[in-house]
């Protein structure tokens, strides 16, 4: 499901069983991530399913990318193998002006 960042962020921030996705390369996290996000690059190809697989299917996915167009592809990718609930941020970090940390 597409979100506005504004409903991303509010829904994000009410749900107990949310966990952040970031689908971008490792370069661009190290750019700047949302806190408590996860990193699981979707140009990994079978990689990147590997990691999912690795997943909590009960948790509420909320999925950023650059602009929003790779995590929507990740949203489509983790519906299909069984995650039922997972949240697109329309925009990606590019619109994005929540909280930034550095990765640890």
């Amino acid at each position: 499901m597409n979100l506005s960042q504004e409903d991303w962020a509010s829904q994000l921030a009410a749900d107990t069983n949310a966990e952040i996705l970031d689908v971008r390369t490792e370069d661009e996290w190290q750019d700047g991530i949302i806190p408590g996000a996860i990193l699981n690059d979707i140009y990994k190809g079978q990689g990147f399913i590997y990691r999912l697989e690795e997943l909590d299917k009960s948790k509420n996915y909320y999925v950023y990318c650059k602009a929003g167009g790779r995590s929507a592809q990740a949203c489509s990718i983790m519906n299909q193998i069984g995650f039922a609930n997972t949240y697109n941020l329309e925009g990606g970090m590019m619109h994005w002006e929540g909280a930034v940390v550095a990765p640890e």
